[in-house]
């Protein structure tokens, strides 16, 4: 859930991250839920939204069962959860631009917690829209091929068909970008080719990075981040941390 960043950095020790996977599963339900709740449909054909969120959950593989337990819980009439969307945004160490995005049943709770994790690992909260200028909203669908199952032109000319904007191979991973109003489409045209996911959202790519210098500061920042995704409020965290 943490922020964009080159893909070949990512860890792939998948099977040491059960905690973090199950964690994700609760963080992409409550995502389900409040899109249930305001697209006014458990049904991701009459449901955007909805639709996008259960492309992350099938991206992160939240097993099928429970993608449809969460549906059935957020259309049944004992669904109390009252859960609103707040963004947060500030900077870490060495002026490292971070976007927190939140859904919060409590905002002062959350709004105190994330100026504490600022404060101590080295950034300071700022006001709205201080650093997201620095930030474009994309479509990201990130595919694995690790294995090399995919030719880089042939998934180029499938991304491109299915009205995405660009595609970067990466190492083993080929990411592609779309504009967010076309993210549904673009998913939906992918995966009725076969396309598997590592990743599929809507992201807060940077525009530019800023690199973290001294070992304090890496400390630091890797502490902020950690901290933020361990918070049950927050949902994800993108930033603009330039990673070797």
């Amino acid at each position: 859930m943490s922020g964009h960043s080159k893909w070949h950095n990512i860890q792939k020790t998948k099977g040491a991250q059960d905690a973090k996977r199950a964690q994700a599963f609760t963080k992409i339900s409550k995502e389900m839920i409040v899109a249930v709740k305001e697209g006014g449909s458990a049904d991701p054909n009459n449901n955007s939204r909805l639709a996008t969120v259960i492309a992350k959950a099938k991206a992160a593989n939240m097993p099928n069962d429970n993608i449809k337990r969460v549906l059935d819980k957020a259309s049944g009439a004992g669904n109390t959860a009252n859960y609103e969307s707040i963004t947060y945004e500030g900077y870490g160490p060495c002026g490292v631009a971070v976007i927190v995005e939140t859904m919060t049943d409590n905002r002062n709770r959350t709004a105190a917690n994330m100026r504490h994790n600022f404060d101590k690992f080295g950034g300071n909260l700022g006001a709205s829209g201080c650093v997201s200028w620095s930030f474009d909203k994309k479509g990201v669908l990130v595919i694995d091929n690790e294995d090399g199952d995919y030719e880089e032109d042939t998934v180029m000319e499938d991304a491109l068909d299915a009205g995405a904007g660009d595609m970067e191979a990466d190492g083993d991973v080929f990411e592609i970008t779309c504009d967010p109003d076309d993210f549904n489409d673009v998913y939906a045209a992918l995966e009725a080719k076969g396309y598997k996911f590592v990743s599929a959202q809507i992201e807060m790519v940077p525009q530019n990075y800023t690199k973290v210098t001294g070992e304090e500061n890496l400390k630091l920042m890797n502490k902020l981040i950690d901290s933020m995704e361990d918070d049950d409020d927050v949902q994800n965290i993108w930033h603009n941390w330039e990673q070797d």
